[in-house]
């Protein structure tokens, strides 16, 4: 029997990646001709279809890494894409803040998170380049993501429960002050001539303000990802794949998401494992403990799962129990 050849993917292919960014942008143009050709109001249906279009195309790009470059790498994919996605339903409140902060219109709100993401998977782009080669140099960057991912954990189950209220980044503001702003939305477009003045809508600012925010959850999920593999390849492709399904589930799940009262707990139980994967790794590296404490990818895979379907079968029953008290009451 022929054996197949496999990919690593430390010397990826040029056309390994112009192939897979070829293939994303042509998935965001069907995005656009099919979705956002005519502005709506995207439907729940709607939206579930897309979120199932997008989850299919995640597992069939996976299933091609575990079939070309073996089970390591497509375990590795998996676990990678299932960690971003999950921090990035955690984001979707935040998003929710956002838009209704700047007023968005319903049928607008498509083309803002489609804009936005991809304004944000390009800026994320930056820091895996960087953490990439950061990572092949020195072993003490996993003491440092590490730390980052457990201080992000403490963080999350110390701010849990205090009320979320948007305030403009660094970002937003400098937008503000480069051009004047219009009181109103004027259709999709970006910017508007008025009394002969070139002046910038609040649809230009709220995509650069969904584009930042996203920039700054990446500084947890980024570290999150290269804890689970340290592959550019891998950890770009499952930050886009996450990305891309974000906005269809942002209509999908809707004022959903505030049931997951217990996503932040398990997300932060997440990051602390992770990170502390990264010490024991890098403690690895250095020859300090021995190979049976690197956990390996089954585990984290396994206990990234276990955690997010306790934490949200626990949300969605403490819901249906308010919910039951709200009628008695």
């Amino acid at each position: 029997m022929r054996t197949i050849r496999r990919f690593r993917f430390h010397d990826c292919p040029l056309w390994l990646w112009i192939a897979t960014i070829g293939g994303l942008l042509a998935l965001i143009a069907l995005d656009l001709v099919i979705v956002d050709r005519k502005p709506h109001e995207v439907t729940t249906g709607e939206a579930a279809r897309w979120v199932v279009f997008y989850v299919s195309c995640a597992i069939l790009f996976g299933a091609g890494v575990w079939f070309f470059a073996g089970h390591e790498p497509g375990v590795e994919f998996f676990t990678g894409y299932i960690t971003e996605y999950s921090l990035s339903v955690d984001n979707l409140f935040i998003f929710m803040i956002i838009m209704a902060s700047f007023k968005v219109p319903a049928i607008h709100q498509h083309r803002v998170l489609l804009v936005g993401i991809l304004l944000a998977l390009a800026m994320r782009s930056v820091f895996i380049a960087i953490g990439a080669a950061l990572i092949a140099q020195f072993v003490w960057v996993f003491f440092l993501f590490g730390a980052v991912l457990i201080w992000t954990a403490i963080s999350m189950l110390r701010n849990k429960g205090e009320e979320e209220e948007y305030h403009e980044n660094a970002v937003t503001r400098q937008v503000r002050r480069f051009a004047p702003v219009t009181d109103d939305y004027h259709g999709h477009h970006y910017t508007v001539k008025i009394g002969g003045k070139r002046m910038i809508t609040p649809m230009l600012l709220v995509i650069v303000a969904i584009g930042s925010a996203d920039l700054l959850f990446a500084v947890d999920s980024i570290p999150a990802i290269f804890g689970i593999t340290q592959e550019a390849f891998l950890v770009f492709t499952a930050n886009a794949f996450a990305l891309m399904g974000l906005r269809q589930l942002y209509f999908l799940l809707g004022g959903l998401v505030t049931k997951l009262v217990y996503l932040s707990y398990g997300l932060a139980v997440i990051l602390a494992f992770i990170g502390a994967k990264l010490f024991l790794h890098a403690l690895h590296e250095y020859h300090v403990v021995p190979d049976w404490l690197d956990i390996n990818n089954w585990v984290s895979l396994g206990v990234i799962v276990v955690v997010l379907t306790v934490t949200t079968v626990a949300s969605l029953a403490k819901a249906r129990r308010d919910e039951r008290r709200q009628v008695a009451a």
